[in-house]
This record gives C-alpha cells, structure tokens and sequence, in this order.
C-alpha cells in the first residue's frame, strides 16, 4: 500500500517556526517593548500545565507502527484553547483529530469526542505550585454507534495509541466521561519537576450492540522533569503511566495481560520565542517510545509536535 508521507505538515510547520524565530527585528519606539525573561517552568509534553493561562495549543502527535501486514502511521493532532477567569481559574476545550494509515485495509479520519474543563492553580509556596483540574467529555465523537464504521473505529483505536495512551476519553466515542485529576510541581532555579495523577469514569451512552462494557475506570499519571538550558530553550523528560482500574471486555480476554496498562516514556527540546504584548510562542519537538506490550511489540515510534502560544 502507498502511504502518503504524514511528516510532511510536521515538516513545513517547524521549518515556518524556525525561519519566523531568525527574522531579525529592529524595535521601533512605538513598539511594545518584548519579554527579557522566558517563563521559568518548563512545560510538559502531555502533563497538563500547571497553572491556568490564556493559551491555545497545536499538538500533534505522528505514531509509526508495524503489524503482521507492514508499516502503518497514524497523525493525532489535539486542539486545546483556554481563558483565564481569574488569577487562579482557566476553562478551556479540547478536541482531536486522528488519521490513520494501515498497512491493509482502507484508512480513516476522524474526531474525537469534545472535552470541556477547567484548571485551577494556586502556589502552595514560592517554589511549589497546585493544579487541580476537572473535565467532561460529550459522547459525539465519529466511528460510535450501533454501526460504526470499522475504518473509523479503527481509528479512534490508533489515536489512543498515537497519544500514549494518555487521552482515552478523547478517543471513547460512546462513553460520556467524568475526570478529575492533581498536579504538584516543584519550579525554580531554571528546574521543573512535576507530578500528575488522574482519573477517568466513563459511562456508556451509545453503542451497546458493539460495546459490552456499561461503565468503565481508568487511571492515568506521569512524571515530568525539565530544565532550562538556555534563556530561550528548555530541555525535558516524561514518564507516562496508563492503568484501567476496572476490567473491561477487552482486558479480561486478553491471556496476555499485556493491555491492561501501558508505560512510556519521552524526551524533547522546546523553544521559548517573545513576541510583542508580554506573548509567547513556546514550539516544541519530542520524541517518545513504549516501555512494554502491545505497544513497544509493535514497535511504536512517536514525533510530537507541540506549539503553544501564551497570550
């Protein structure tokens, strides 16, 4: 099968962002003056971010795999926006769209079911700062249904993958779920630690002639470390962890016991640009690998592409 290339958008997006960040720029005095100092925490890669900010966010994710019949690759791009209410308070939303490749059969695109949220954050010490976060997803996502389509379906499957198994809700079209989830962090000195915990219930609202399950727990954490190298580039580390607390369909028949939890791990560098208006565009490029079965059997490769811009 022929595969059009799906690092091709990836490509033409950092070689814009690379040629826009060596412009030279000569300030003019009616000119905002620019940031000096970028923002001392360094941002994860699918950690949520610590503290509310006025933002939107491109990421996308581009998964190579291979199967029995060859090389497959799937392109799962998210789109988050959030606002800030308060010093302490964001809402945000947040929606992916998946392409897969297969190696045999026809391929797909889709999207995902919407997520509507909020982010609160609140330093508990100068140097240690609280995020607290609690969303819902609205079952409506493409390939659900009594009769999905089974391209589609396969879809939605690739993007959890895709995504390292981080936002199944996104991907679990006939499921409404409810998630609440904490972060803590330490920040300072130029370092970022930080620690995340979350947790999923999903409540099946479609499609109960192709998904056995009614209700169903899942369980999601990482840990993040990432240091500023230089004023404008920061380097960093993920660790990602995935459990489903309750045994769906899917996990008690698998003998191998392999699908019931998924770990991974990434490692990239991210740019830190200042632009005019205290704004900031924050592009970065990481590259992540599963640490165990299914994933690491198939031999899963990921490129994220992440750019936030912080206004």
């Amino acid at each position: 099968m022929t595969m059009t290339n799906p690092m091709n958008p990836m490509t033409t997006a950092l070689a814009l962002v690379a040629a826009l960040a060596s412009l030279p720029h000569a300030a003019r005095a009616d000119e905002p003056r620019l940031a000096t100092t970028p923002p001392p925490y360094a941002l994860p890669w699918q950690l949520r971010p610590i503290a509310p900010g006025n933002v939107v966010r491109s990421d996308t994710t581009v998964a190579g795999y291979a199967t029995a019949d060859g090389r497959g690759a799937t392109v799962a791009s998210t789109l988050l926006a959030s606002y800030k209410v308060s010093p302490t308070v964001a809402p945000l939303v947040r929606v992916a769209v998946v392409r897969d490749l297969p190696p045999a059969g026809a391929g797909a695109t889709t999207m995902s079911n919407p997520l509507l949220g909020v982010l609160y954050g609140k330093p508990l010490a100068p140097a240690v700062k609280l995020g607290l976060f609690a969303a819902f997803t609205v079952p409506v996502g493409g390939g659900g249904g009594d009769t999905p389509d089974a391209a589609r379906a396969a879809a939605n499957r690739a993007g959890i993958a895709a995504r390292s198994s981080m936002d199944n809700a996104l991907f679990a079209v006939n499921d409404h779920a409810l998630i609440g989830g904490a972060d803590l962090a330490y920040v300072a000195g130029g370092l970022t630690v930080q620690a995340e915990l979350t947790v999923f219930q999903l409540t099946r609202v479609r499609g109960g002639d192709v998904q056995p399950d009614k209700a169903k727990t899942n369980f999601t954490s990482g840990l993040h470390a990432g240091w500023f190298a230089r004023p404008w580039l920061s380097v960093g580390g993920e660790l990602r962890y995935q459990r489903w607390l309750s045994t769906p369909k899917a996990v008690a028949g698998d003998p191998t016991g392999a699908s019931r939890d998924h770990l991974t791990a990434a490692a990239g560098l991210r740019g830190h640009i200042a632009l005019p208006g205290k704004r900031w565009l924050r592009p970065g490029l990481a590259y992540a690998r599963a640490l165990d079965d299914p994933m690491r059997g198939k031999g899963y490769d990921i490129v994220q592409v992440d750019v936030p811009f912080v206004f």
